[in-house]
């Protein structure tokens, strides 16, 4: 019986199960792990910096050498219900090259939270970093953000916030541009996967936690990116949200990464050399470094 489109819940399932459509995804990740941990051994950083009350509110900061720095905030993926800031960390290298402070995120995950209180939280840090980014040598008013997979979708989930209503000194722009890398921003598939076992959506929850259905109340330009490689369910959520975005006028900006997937496209945001990361640094205002 088809659940969705024309899948049934096998295959329905398997458009999502990422790990089992990559055959060296576990490789993949602890080269991350490698990766992260030869880059603490080299950097001075501030590690978990609490910006709430939950246990798993807390940051990492890789701050850039000089004051008044671009800020690259990055929203590690998991389904909302795994993983962690500190795999990620291998990412800030490339970031401080161009004297940007980087930050990773961690976040409740699920099935303790809910979405919505895993997308307050996601807002909770941009107010934390618009507060106290200068102790950091960052820029409170250049303020950008990445994500991976889930996270891609609480990117999304941000850019799509009105600021001033969560607090009188928030500015409406105060994310400067976003870049959602693998993203969801249609939850209603994933409300009928074997996801939601965790996550535990009602039909209601996932409507108003998807990116397609709202409209962002300011115009900052947001990079949608996937890798040629993904399932036609992952290539086609990027599409539904750059087709929704573009058609209220905002400024998207749709790169497909070939031969990449869910995994190794994360190469390409740490490749300076990648259409990628160049997309990304041209919307912080940096030129690559030749």
């Amino acid at each position: 019986m088809n659940i969705y489109k024309g899948y049934d819940q096998q295959a329905l399932d398997s458009q999502y199960n990422n790990r089992a459509r990559v055959a060296n995804a576990d490789q993949i990740m602890q080269q991350w792990e490698r990766d992260s941990e030869s880059l603490r051994q080299r950097v001075q950083f501030h590690a978990d910096l609490a910006y709430g009350s939950y246990s798993r509110e807390i940051l990492d900061i890789f701050p850039a050498s000089q004051p008044d720095a671009p800020v690259q905030v990055f929203i590690h993926g998991g389904y909302w219900r795994s993983l962690e800031k500190r795999l990620f960390h291998f990412i800030a290298g490339s970031f401080m090259s161009h004297d940007m402070t980087y930050v990773a995120i961690n976040y409740p995950l699920a099935p303790q939270a809910t979405m919505d209180e895993i997308v307050a939280s996601c807002r909770r840090v941009i107010i934390w970093l618009y507060r106290n980014i200068t102790q950091y040598n960052g820029n409170p008013h250049r303020i950008h953000i990445s994500g991976h997979s889930a996270g891609g979708h609480l990117v999304a989930m941000l850019m799509a916030t009105e600021w001033p209503a969560l607090a009188a000194d928030l500015p409406p722009d105060l994310i400067k541009g976003g870049c959602a890398i693998s993203g969801l921003f249609n939850l209603i598939p994933i409300q009928l996967s074997y996801v939601n076992d965790d996550v535990r959506m009602d039909e209601t929850m996932a409507r108003r936690n998807s990116p397609i259905f709202l409209s962002p109340p300011c115009r900052s330009p947001l990079i949608v990116t996937v890798g040629g490689a993904e399932s036609e369910e992952y290539l086609a959520q990027s599409q539904e949200l750059e087709s929704a975005w573009s058609q209220q006028g905002l400024p998207i900006s749709p790169l497909i990464v070939p031969g990449a997937n869910h995994f190794s496209i994360l190469d390409h945001l740490v490749n300076p050399d990648s259409l990628l990361k160049r997309a990304i640094l041209a919307q912080m205002g940096a030129a690559p470094r030749t």
